[in-house]
């Protein structure tokens, strides 16, 4: 609503604090000044002369520019002098500030355009007299009014506060509830002056930043943490022949990028960057017409909110003939930067060991800083390591004699496989035992279906019923079930004991010593209440009826997880709370198992091979199980009390771990285990560790290596068993092979493919398939772990087993055990 012509109101506007102010007023104002400074108070609408006058500058640092803050202005809008516009034009006078004091919509617009004020403070209190809403819409129409701070004052609710919304959409920034007292008023505009003034001071000063970069010769691009373009001048458009619209919003990834740039530049950049340092040197951009052109370019990263990296500042100045001197210095500097950044790691990767197959050195984690960080130089080429591999080969064919390229054909035929980490097998008949087994692990099926498909049903969730919950706590643990788990700390463990004791309930016993010991309860603030609830819930719907992956297994993992963590390289690489992931992945990781290979599943039909597209389809539903029983319920949700980032991060350590333990990738983990962590260990060792401290808890720490342990950590505990004294390595031995003749019976039965022919009960040799699944899966697995974590007694019991294993199948011996003499 505008303000009614009718309503008569003074249209002047008084100034205060000021010379021109002095001489403004009628000798009836002096009257009633002289009125009001009798009562104490100033009077509304005069002139108020100050004992002392203040600086009129403030000196307010921005970054690094140092800016100055002109005296403030103030304009009062009271439509009639009262109590609150006093209050507001003494706060103003102890302030130190230039007040104004308009009575009409109109002469407020006028005296704005004027002076630009830096505070408005408008009475939003008697709608008869003028829309406050409507005057400040008008003022937020003049462009100069950008950087006002604008106040409503309102009156003070009875009961509830009403919505601010009808107030921000106007163009206020503040509302302010009627309180005539003086120094309310003047708190209020120190707050003002301190926030929301001093703010939009600073924002005022970007407009200088911003015209330096729209006039800067030198190309410059801005760009958030997530690769997505924010900014490029005029300079960058003419070097580059884009327009401002055809990138800003686009993720960098999208820019077409120059292939001319050294291989290794992409990565040495984005690990220099990532880090928060300064990177600069010489790369090629390819321009919108397809040309390459040659840049000195400096990567600044900008740290913002919370010390994380915000943005990433480019600079880029193209090279021509007349600054070869500067293009060959920072050549030299760039390549010695490359240099600096390599040379820790080149002499141990020159003599890399092979564990069962070469593979470049931490191929995953290059690919995501690539796609994460790299991603902004839109000037280079994104390429996979192996990309990289075969293309030097390529270069290497062309000047090579006929032996040598004909050699270069077949390295590159192997390279351009898939299965670069899966060993490949020698004829069936040469090794059945490993070839049945590798097959039946490392292999998704045949997926030759019969006409009477076998489904996998979806089973039920097992529900404990609230009265079969026993208030089990560590302290009502029973003696019998105590006294089995006084050494459960020790490698040498008899979880059947556990099993016994428990009446095939070991999981929740373990469980509850083991999360106690390890203080789990305290880092996800849970009750032991509930944990002991998600210990039993987790423990149901593991299958007693399989002979080998029931909650026995399960226990068992727990066991070795635990048995890891205190090893002293270990605790050295994890965090906290990445040790409560490793246990918690390890209660979960074989939740719901069906006693069948994922070969078997995927083959037969089943619905859970359907769900998850024949992919690692147990993992990838035991981790989603897991979740799904955690969270249901908050009886049982040991999470519930996390914060949510925490929790993100604690639920993406878990899912990882657990997918960790399928076994089409052990070869892949394994090597990248060697490769990034146990080779760079070695070669500081070889050097003496003389300083290489840093540079060791730099290897052990990284976000990369981290996550490699975890997952080398948990496949050792899954896989543990020929590293166990020999009585319960073959106890295992027995159990797993019983579950694998279970399921030969039933694909004969159903007509499905056998996946692996060799574990027919009539015929099978245990020895024989123990001595294939050490000799092929875990040797340098544990030679690997051992070497990480320093584990002799398993590698001890690991020797001792397969001799076991030798001797039977030397007397041609197929059972688990010699018969008795």
């Amino acid at each position: 609503m505008g303000c009614a012509s009718s309503i008569h109101i003074s249209d002047r506007v008084v100034y205060h604090s000021g010379k021109e102010s002095e001489d403004s007023h009628s000798p009836q104002q002096t009257n009633t000044t002289q009125q009001s400074q009798q009562q104490g108070n100033p009077a509304p609408g005069l002139p108020i002369k100050p004992s002392s006058y203040k600086a009129a500058f403030k000196e307010v640092q921005f970054g690094p520019m140092r800016l100055y803050e002109d005296q403030l202005q103030v304009l009062l809008v009271f439509a009639k002098e009262d109590s609150q516009s006093n209050g507001f034009c003494w706060a103003c006078e102890k302030a130190n500030y230039r007040c104004s004091v308009a009575r009409t919509p109109e002469s407020a617009l006028e005296c704005f355009l004027e002076k630009h004020h830096d505070i408005i403070i408008i009475d939003h209190r008697h709608s008869r007299y003028f829309d406050a809403e409507a005057l400040c819409r008008s003022i937020r129409a003049v462009n100069s009014s950008e950087n006002t701070v604008m106040v409503a004052v309102v009156k003070r609710p009875d009961r509830e506060e009403g919505s601010v919304m009808p107030l921000i959409s106007a163009g206020f920034n503040r509302r302010y509830f009627e309180n005539a007292n003086m120094m309310a008023c003047y708190n209020e505009l120190l707050l003002l002056e301190h926030g929301e003034v001093r703010a939009q001071f600073k924002l005022r000063a970007c407009n200088a930043i911003f015209t330096a970069l729209e006039q800067s010769q030198e190309a410059i691009e801005i760009t958030s943490e997530d690769q997505v373009i924010q900014y490029v001048n005029p300079a960058y458009e003419y070097t580059m022949g884009y327009q401002r619209g055809e990138l800003i919003g686009k993720e960098i990834i999208e820019v077409p990028k120059s292939e001319r740039n050294k291989p290794d530049l992409l990565e040495t950049i984005n690990s220099c960057i990532r880090k928060g340092k300064e990177w600069q040197g010489i790369y090629y951009a390819k321009k919108k017409n397809g040309d390459s052109v040659q840049q000195n370019v400096k990567i600044t990263p900008v740290t913002g909110q919370g010390g994380k990296i915000r943005h990433y500042v480019s600079i880029n100045r193209p090279l021509n003939d007349n600054n070869k001197s500067d293009k060959s210095s920072d050549r030299v500097q760039a390549e010695s930067q490359t240099d600096m950044q390599s040379s820790k790691h080149k002499d141990r990767r020159k003599g890399s060991l092979d564990v069962r197959s070469t593979t470049s050195r931490g191929s995953d984690g290059s690919s995501q800083r690539r796609h994460s960080s790299m991603a902004r130089i839109h000037s280079m080429t994104i390429e996979a390591p192996i990309t990289k591999v075969i293309n030097i080969i390529n270069a290497a064919q062309e000047s090579s004699p006929m032996p040598v390229a004909e050699a270069l054909d077949r390295v590159l035929e192997i390279l351009r496989t898939t299965e670069l980490y899966s060993p490949q097998l020698g004829t069936k008949e040469e090794d059945p035992h490993t070839n049945d087994l590798v097959g039946g692990l490392m292999t998704d099926g045949l997926r030759r279906l019969s006409g009477n498909e076998y489904i996998f049903a979806t089973k039920q969730l097992h529900h404990i019923p609230s009265h079969l919950i026993t208030p089990l706590s560590l302290n009502d643990i029973p003696p019998r079930v105590a006294q089995t788990m006084e050494n459960e700390d020790s490698w040498d463990f008899d979880i059947f004991n556990l099993e016994a004791a428990t009446m095939k309930r070991p999981l929740v016993y373990l469980g509850l010593k083991v999360f106690s010991r390890f203080g789990v309860c305290e880092f996800l603030n849970c009750p032991e209440a509930v944990l002991r609830s998600w210990l039993q819930v987790i423990e149901a719907n593991y299958h007693a009826s399989n002979s080998y992956h029931n909650s026995s297994h399960a226990a068992d993992v727990l066991h070795a997880t635990a048995y890891f963590l205190c090893k002293e390289r270990v605790k050295q690489s994890l965090d906290p709370i990445d040790e409560v992931a490793a246990l918690i992945a390890a209660t979960v990781h074989d939740v719901d198992h069906p006693g069948r290979t994922n070969s078997f599943l995927c083959n037969a039909g089943s619905e859970l091979a359907i769900l998850y597209n024949d992919t690692a389809v147990l993992e990838s539903h035991h981790a989603a199980l897991a979740f799904q029983l955690t969270t249901r319920d908050d009886k049982c949700n040991i999470f519930k009390n996390m914060e949510r980032n925490e929790y993100r991060t604690l639920r993406q350590a878990i899912i990882d771990m657990v997918l960790a333990t399928e076994m089409t990738k052990h070869f892949e983990h394994v090597n990248k285990f060697v490769n990034s962590i146990n080779k760079p260990l070695a070669a500081l060792e070889e050097n003496g560790g003389n300083g290489d401290e840093e540079a060791a808890k730099s290897i052990l720490t990284s976000p990369e290596n981290r996550i490699l342990v975890k997952r080398m950590l948990i496949k050792c505990a899954d896989i543990s068993n020929p590293c166990r004294p020999l009585e319960l390595c073959i106890e295992w031995a027995g159990r797993i092979s019983e579950e694998y003749f279970a399921q030969t019976d039933e694909e004969k039965r159903q007509g499905l493919p056998v996946v692996m022919p060799v574990f027919d009960r009539n015929t099978c040799s245990i020895p024989k398939s123990q001595i294939s699944f050490i000799d092929y899966f875990i040797t340098d697995m544990f030679d690997a772990w051992d070497a990480f974590a320093d584990l002799p007694n398993l590698m001890q019991h690991l020797d001792n087993n397969f001799k076991y294993w030798k001797g039977l199948d030397e007397r041609k011996l197929h059972s688990l055990r010699p018969p008795p003499e």
